[in-house]
């Protein structure tokens, strides 16, 4: 039985729907003579050719879940979809730029991009691409770019305020599920920024430009100013420079140099060689790192493999990650900002628009390495609560246990109260032999962590 996706019934175009465990697209015959004209432009295969949009099939002869389709496609399967409000400053920074050049070859062809959302990106084989084949419309000579202001919300607002202000202001973007209002991004922003070109124009003078034409009758005078092609290409031009100029350094990450201030070279050595063996033994399709840090153990599995989302509440380690995951082309490694005490929830309409991250398991296989400690006595979260969570997300785990004793999980009572009778490595075991059968524990040399 077919079932409308939560997250696709705003656009009269079409909709993606399952079919079993496979996603489809309907196209609506609304939006035939568009879809016609994204063929028939070359500006489809112009887009595959740039890896900047997902590959899909036509499926002839197919029943749409409703009847009258004009077309039913089966795109690419993402392996995991990811949010905005997840993704470390670059990630965005890359798709924000990816979305203006598949706007300045849309263009080329005699079309535009009539909505610019973020959610329309998703990262795949590595790299942000296009997943919505039906965001673009017929480009109408001196016509504004309609997806102008939409832009500057989901991209440009939140890197502005990440590069400028805070990297966690980026997670705004969660509880403003269309974009940050420009607005409030001004009035964040440190008032130079107002003397730089770029933000000048697109954030502080179009955030005033919003107020000042909030009347509706003056909306419509304006909407009827025109913008000639060129122009056009100026703007997106002056939206890409000014994208690019936003830079941000994660150096100062807390948890960039974690392995090196933690371990002795025999436990390091150690704990790589048995997660990887047990990786070769278990051979999970889908992994997810947990505390991943800089990814480390995230190569691992995906050389085994895998395909790994890898998870960390640090921005900077998870920006180090995916600079890391960009430069070496690595297509099996999702990097990912989350804090696992206050996972991604539902968002959107009815709270299904945006899945939960719990709703997006469960994996093969979850590594939680040297974080359980960090739940448990950093964020006061019992051990079977930890246990029950992991079981909703994952079938075989590979943990690590740190002591209260270990030198580490000591620092943790530097400023607070040991009151956490119960964790105890037999608390711990009892906790998860309820949910899970242990199949093997490891110590790990030169320290009192145990695999």
């Amino acid at each position: 039985m077919s079932e409308i996706h939560p997250a696709s019934f705003r656009d009269p175009s079409g909709f993606v729907f399952f079919e079993g465990d496979q996603l489809l697209r309907q196209v609506n015959p609304v939006y035939q003579d568009e879809y016609r004209l994204l063929h028939s432009s070359g500006l489809y295969q112009a887009l595959l050719d740039s890896a900047l949009l997902i590959q899909s099939e036509e499926l002839l002869d197919h029943t749409a879940l409703h009847q009258g389709a004009y077309k039913v496609l089966k795109p690419e399967q993402v392996r995991f979809i990811s949010y905005p409000y997840e993704w470390s400053f670059s990630q965005l920074k890359d798709a924000a730029i990816t979305t203006l050049e598949i706007e300045a070859i849309a263009l080329e062809h005699g079309m535009s991009l009539k909505d610019a959302s973020a959610y329309n990106i998703q990262f795949v084989h590595g790299a942000p691409q296009l997943i919505d084949s039906l965001s673009f419309e017929q480009y109408v000579e001196g016509e504004p770019w309609v997806a102008y202001s939409q832009f500057c919300r989901h991209f440009l607002a939140p890197l502005a305020l990440s590069a400028k202000v805070d990297a966690r202001l980026g997670q705004l973007l969660s509880s403003n599920i269309d974009g940050i209002p420009l607005d409030l991004t001004s009035r964040l922003l440190p008032w130079k920024s107002r003397l730089q070109p770029g933000l000048g124009l697109h954030i502080h003078t179009h955030a005033a430009s919003i107020r000042r034409f909030a009347d509706s009758e003056i909306k419509t005078q304006r909407a009827k100013r025109s913008m000639s092609k060129l122009a056009r290409m100026g703007l997106i031009d002056s939206l890409k420079r000014t994208v690019q100029r936003l830079e941000w350094d994660p150096s100062a990450t807390a948890w960039s140099d974690y392995t090196l201030d933690h371990y002795t070279e025999a436990a390091h050595r150690s704990k790589l060689e048995l997660v990887e063996a047990w990786i070769k033994e278990i051979q999970p399709a889908t992994a997810w790192d947990l505390g991943a840090n800089t990814g480390e153990y995230s190569r691992i599995a995906a050389n085994s493999g895998a395909y790994v989302v890898a998870l960390d509440s640090d921005p900077g380690a998870v920006e180090i990650n995916y600079r890391t995951v960009r430069h070496e082309k690595d297509a099996g490694i999702l990097p990912l900002v989350m804090d696992l005490t206050n996972p991604s929830p539902g968002l959107g309409w009815a709270s299904f628009e945006r899945s939960s991250l719990i709703d997006r398991g469960p994996a093969d296989l979850v590594m939680a390495l040297a974080l359980i400690h960090h739940l448990a006595i950093s964020n006061n979260v019992p051990l079977p609560r930890i246990a029950e969570f992991f079981a909703n997300i994952s079938n075989w785990l590979i943990l690590e246990f740190v002591p209260k004793e270990d030198e580490q999980a000591q620092k943790l009572f530097a400023s607070r109260e040991d009151i956490f009778d119960d964790y105890t490595p037999e608390s711990f075991l009892e906790s998860f032999s309820k949910l899970f059968e242990l199949v093997k524990s490891v110590p790990l040399p030169e320290t009192q962590r145990s695999l």
